[in-house]
């Protein structure tokens, strides 16, 4: 069963970021992201509180919207063209087909995730430029468009010559060539002086703490536990369906604790309702990190352990709903 569920995870994921949409919606989080940047210069607000909220909720947004139309591609439309039916008719299982499915999905996710929080965790590096004195940060500049560069010319180059996905190849190389320059980030301060690779992390860094990390760690979490939504909807439902019901779970899960919970105390009804629905709330910690509330490893560890048990619980019904749905 293991190696029958990994296999399918396997294939989920090769399928998944060989979707045109992924490519699509990987790059386009990532220029709003680098435009966030941008934008949050014009708020009356704190600029950094401004960068903070979009970019966070950038990544959560983008993370619901990518996690529906990969789930529905690698799910829905396998149903509808009945290309499910050959992997089910053998001795795999449903629960396995559907876990298998899953994990592939999260996988992708994981790795567009990581694309994302790297692009944001420079843009947090760089700073927002508020006044017209403010100096660029030409090491984030430079590493990131080098980035980009050369992760367009190996993806059209191996296209082109070497028939490869253009865009697995491409996502690929910005997540090598991300990682790369976030280190290079890391050791290079804006005046292009050498400095520690923790240097960022202290108290007077960029990243005090690893707090920035910690709030990414947090919305990783939603995102993995909307995969798990979207894999449920995706047995039933096609791809627009699947993107309102993901919608609709985000903000439900944003709204619970203030429609359900602060009638929980008199209400059996709205007690129930607050147990069941989801709280998404504890998932995005840009408040936190702005008002310079500690985030502790140990809220991390409980938002984590909510967001798994959740996502079991909606596999649960997904692999429910897949075992009557007809697929031949």
């Amino acid at each position: 069963m293991l190696t029958q569920t990994l296999a399918i995870s396997r294939n989920t994921f090769t399928e998944s970021i060989r979707q045109p949409i992924y490519g699509v919606l990987l790059l386009g989080v990532v220029m709003l992201l680098v435009l966030g940047a941008t934008w949050s210069a014009y708020t009356f607000d704190d600029d950094t509180v401004q960068l903070f909220d979009m970019g966070l909720g950038m990544i959560l947004a983008g993370g619901l919207v990518l996690a529906a139309f990969i789930a529905s591609g690698v799910l829905a439309r396998e149903i509808d063209n009945k290309t499910a039916l050959t992997v089910i008719s053998k001795p795999i299982g449903r629960p396995s087909f559907i876990i298998g499915k899953y994990l592939g999905v999260a996988g992708a996710m994981t790795l567009a995730m990581l694309i994302w929080s790297v692009v944001f965790l420079l843009t947090v590096r760089h700073k927002v430029m508020s006044a017209a004195a403010d100096q660029y940060d030409w090491p984030v500049l430079g590493f990131g468009l080098a980035t980009l560069v050369v992760a367009l010319v190996v993806a059209v180059w191996g296209n082109y010559f070497y028939h490869w996905v253009f865009t697995s190849t491409f996502t690929a190389a910005m997540s090598a060539g991300l990682l790369a320059a976030f280190i290079g980030a890391l050791l290079i301060d804006p005046q292009w002086k050498v400095q520690s690779i923790t240097a960022e992390f202290q108290s007077t860094g960029h990243f005090p703490g690893g707090q920035v990390l910690l709030a990414l760690i947090a919305v990783f979490d939603a995102v993995w536990l909307l995969c798990a939504v979207a894999i449920a909807a995706s047995t039933r439902l096609g791809q627009v369906m699947t993107l309102v019901i993901c919608v609709a779970f985000l903000i439900l899960g944003l709204v619970s604790d203030p429609l359900f919970g602060t009638h929980a105390h008199s209400s059996a009804v709205a007690a129930a309702a607050y147990r069941i629905a989801p709280n998404l709330q504890i998932f995005f910690l840009a408040d936190a990190l702005t008002k310079n509330a500690t985030i502790t490893l140990d809220h991390i560890g409980m938002v984590t352990a909510y967001a798994g048990l959740y996502a079991v619980a909606v596999l649960g019904i997904a692999v429910a709903l897949f075992q009557t749905r007809e697929t031949g």
